[in-house]
């Protein structure tokens, strides 16, 4: 049984605990496939999105999420809030929660800011991604991506490549995956490499090939140039050339490899169209699954005691 007011981090959840949102998830992905796609379970529930960032897949997959499960939702545009007139993030959370908010989902561009806000609301928070530190909703969404096609989530090959440094999703994965029995390694430029990994239980390469080979799933993390300085490597075009996941490359994986990327995608530099279109590649599943992992933990955190009749 769930016990936590809040989902800050993958760093703070057991095995069991990931383990739960995985299994809740796949009844909740059962849901999605009905021709009515509603259930009772949160009515009465009222939930708020808070994004001081930018997002199309996670916000929309939140409310989504929210709205199958008949809670209400209210979502808060900080360029049209009281934010625009000098108001601070935890009056603006304290105001909302004076209205009768049960929980809070906060996107920040600075590290540590949904974790402040749960420490002082009485409403449960989910981290929908701040700063730098963790992504948690993201990695618990490619988690049962990679369930859902292995059927195990131990003893694989996760190849994260990339922009490792600037990256709150990497974190969110490795963290998982080391909890989970997997191996993790990691690649990209140098520059792009934050210089602690090796402590998070990671292999680290600068070689594409050494990274890919053999790997179970390849994890391709998008170029976040909005956060990132000039001069961290030469020019895309040399990026894609050492770095760029392609069909050519992707041989060196095993034959039932699974390519993942938490959108959006930079085509033709991180990753080619041909791999991103294939077969071999979940990321439209990816998004589908993001709905069910999303709406397994508003379950959990607001109205989930177990009983099968109300999904």
């Amino acid at each position: 049984m769930w016990k936590k007011k809040d989902l800050i981090g993958i760093e703070e959840l057991s095995k069991e605990e990931i383990e739960l949102i995985v299994e809740t998830a796949v009844n909740m992905k059962d849901i999605l496939k009905r021709p009515i796609k509603k259930v009772p379970t949160l009515r009465g529930r009222t939930i708020c999105t808070l994004f001081y960032e930018p997002s199309t897949r996670t916000r929309s997959s939140f409310e989504l999420a929210a709205k199958y499960l008949s809670a209400d939702t209210i979502s808060i545009a900080t360029s049209t809030s009281s934010v625009q007139k000098g108001e601070t993030l935890l009056d603006t959370v304290k105001t909302l929660e004076a209205m009768g908010i049960d929980l809070f989902i906060i996107r920040h561009s600075a590290s540590g800011v949904p974790s402040f806000i749960a420490k002082n609301v009485r409403a449960g928070v989910i981290n929908a991604g701040d700063g730098m530190h963790e992504h948690p909703t993201q990695a618990l969404l490619d988690v049962f991506s990679v369930y859902e096609k292995k059927g195990r989530l131990d003893g694989l090959k996760i190849a994260i490549i990339g922009d490792i440094f600037h990256s709150r999703v990497a974190r969110s994965n490795i963290y998982a995956w080391n909890k989970l029995g997997s191996e993790v390694i990691v690649c990209g430029p140098p520059t792009l490499i934050p210089p602690y990994i090796e402590s998070l239980n990671v292999k680290v390469t600068y070689n594409l090939d050494e990274a890919i080979e053999d790997a179970d799933v390849i994890y391709v993390l998008r170029l976040q140039l909005e956060r990132q300085k000039k001069g961290l490597f030469p020019t895309l075009r040399e990026y894609h050339m050492l770095y760029g996941v392609n069909s050519e490359r992707i041989e060196k994986a095993k034959k039932d490899v699974l390519v993942m990327h938490p959108g959006p995608m930079n085509r033709g530099v991180e990753i080619s169209s041909e791999v991103a279109d294939s077969l071999i590649s979940v990321i439209n599943e990816q998004v589908t699954n993001g709905v069910a992992v999303r709406m397994a933990l508003l379950y959990l955190m607001l109205g989930g005691k177990g009983d099968e009749d109300t999904v």
